[in-house]
C-alpha cells in the first residue's frame, strides 16, 4: 500500500485527477473522536500503509496539533511525519492532492515527506478579498492606505500570500489597481525544466498587467467561493496566468480565519501533471537521514525533522580525540 497522506480535516481533500491518485486519511481533531479512537486509528493507518505524512499547517488549532503529537508519542513510532507546512488553507489542500499523486509511485515514504517543502515553493496561493482591514501583517504586509479602502463596501483586494506577498485594490470593473504592496514571484525555473510550459505574461493581458505575476510552468487553479460575489478569478486571474484548466471547490472552513474576513474567493494554483510533479522530485539528489535511516531529499528529514548536517560543535565539546576543542 502507499505512504499514506493524512490531513485534519475533509475540506481539505481535494477531488482525485484520475483513478489512481488515492484518497487522504482523516486524522479527527479531539472534538470528534477521543484519544483511545485517535490511537486506534492511526495503528489501524501505519498497518495498512506503512507510514504516515501528516500536513500540519500552523492555522490548526492547539488543541488539534496537541493531539497529533501525543498520539506519535503514544504509539512511539517514527513512522509517522508530521510537516509543518505555512500555507492558506486551500493551498495546503492543493498540496496535499500533489503527495497523494507521487504517494503511488516508487518513492519511499521519507522521500515523499521531504518532498512536501520542494512542492510548497511552486504552489501560487491567494484570495480575492472583500477587506484586508484584518488580514495578518506578517502573512500579506498592508499599508494604511489598503486599511483605509477597506471600509468601502464595494472594495475588492487581490492577494497573493505564497509564494511572494502581494496587495492591489481592484478598480471597479475588476481589474487595475489603485494601491498595491509587494510583487508576485516566480519559482518556475526548475519545474519548467522538466516539460511545463505556457508561462504566464500577466502584463500583456490589459488590464491584468497589475495582477500578481503568476507561475511560468504549467498549472491548474482551484477556487473556493465565500461570501463575495465575484468572477475574477476564473474571468480574469485564470486567463492572465493561462492556465490549463479550472476547479471550483467548496471553501475550507479555516479559509474565512486565515484571511480574515468571509467575504473572500480563495485560489490557489499548482501543477497537475503527475509526470512534472515526479520528475521534479526525482531530479533532487537522494540523501540518508543521519538520525532515523530514511531516504529524504533537501536539508532536513520530514519524519525525525533532522537536518542533513549536523550543525558545527559548540565550544569546549569534546572532539573523538577526547581533548576539548579551542
Amino acid at each position: 500500500m502507499p505512504t499514506a497522506i493524512a490531513v485534519t480535516s475533509a475540506d481539505l481533500v481535494l477531488p482525485a485527477p484520475d483513478r489512481h491518485t488515492p484518497g487522504a486519511a482523516l486524522l479527527h481533531p479531539p472534538e470528534q473522536h477521543d484519544l483511545e479512537a485517535a490511537l486506534a486509528g492511526t495503528s489501524a493507518l501505519l498497518e495498512r500503509h506503512g507510514h504516515v505524512v501528516a500536513l500540519v499547517p500552523p492555522w490548526l488549532p492547539r488543541p488539534t496539533v496537541q493531539r497529533l503529537h501525543t498520539v506519535r508519542a503514544i504509539l512511539e513510532t517514527d513512522r509517522i511525519a508530521l510537516l509543518d507546512i505555512d500555507l492558506p488553507p486551500l493551498g495546503t489542500a492543493l498540496l496535499a492532492r500533489q503527495l497523494r499523486q507521487l504517494s503511488v509511485c516508487d518513492f519511499s515514504p521519507g522521500v515523499i515527506a521531504s518532498a512536501a517543502r520542494l512542492l510548497s515553493h511552486y504552489i501560487f496561493a491567494g484570495a480575492l478579498l472583500g477587506s484586508v482591514a484584518k488580514l495578518d501583517r506578517v502573512r500579506v504586509p498592508v499599508g494604511l492606505g489598503a486599511h483605509a479602502r477597506s471600509w468601502s463596501p464595494s472594495a475588492q483586494f487581490a492577494v497573493l500570500a505564497h509564494p511572494t506577498p502581494y496587495l492591489a485594490k481592484l478598480g471597479s470593473a475588476g481589474g487595475g489597481r489603485t494601491g498595491r504592496t509587494g510583487r508576485g514571484g516566480s519559482h518556475g525555473s526548475h519545474a519548467g525544466s522538466h516539460g511545463a510550459s505556457h508561462g504566464s505574461h500577466a502584463g500583456s493581458h490589459g488590464a491584468a498587467a497589475d495582477l500578481p505575476a503568476g507561475p511560468d510552468f504549467a498549472t491548474h487553479l482551484t477556487f473556493a467561493r465565500g461570501q463575495l460575489t465575484s468572477d475574477w478569478v476564473a474571468a480574469e486571474l485564470a486567463p492572465a496566468w493561462q492556465v490549463q484548466g479550472v476547479l471550483e471547490n467548496p471553501l475550507p472552513a479555516a479559509s474565512p480565519a486565515w484571511w480574515g474576513t468571509p467575504k473572500l474567493v480563495e485560489f490557489a494554483a499548482g501543477i497537475p501533471d503527475l509526470s512534472v510533479l515526479y520528475q521534479l522530485v526525482a531530479s533532487v539528489r537522494r540523501e540518508q537521514c543521519r538520525w532515523c535511516g530514511l531516504e529524504l531529499i533537501g536539508d532536513r528529514c520530514g519524519f525525525c525533522a533532522a537536518p542533513l548536517t549536523a550543525p558545527p560543535p559548540s565550544e569546549g565539546v569534546p572532539t573523538s580525540t577526547g581533548r576539548s576543542r579551542p
